[in-house]
């Protein structure tokens, strides 16, 4: 993944290429960060429901993606 250097640099590039990379790297982040505060907010005792409220996904979606056995 780009540092936060050039993935400014990335994202306002007319390089398709480097734009596309940006994207990838903003994804991966944003998954990152999700699973992060998903798993403090269980810790917190929220239930599924509010945070998928949060998230504006169902209960099922977020379940389903961060329900670790």
């Amino acid at each position: 993944m780009n540092d936060a250097t050039n993935l400014d640099k990335d994202a306002a590039s007319m390089d398709p290429e480097q734009g596309l990379i940006a994207v990838r790297a903003l994804r991966v982040l944003a998954d990152r960060l999700e699973e992060v505060h998903v798993r403090n907010a269980r810790t917190q005792g929220w239930s599924w429901q509010a945070i998928a409220d949060v998230l504006k996904v169902s209960r099922q979606a977020v379940h389903q993606k961060h329900f670790r056995d």
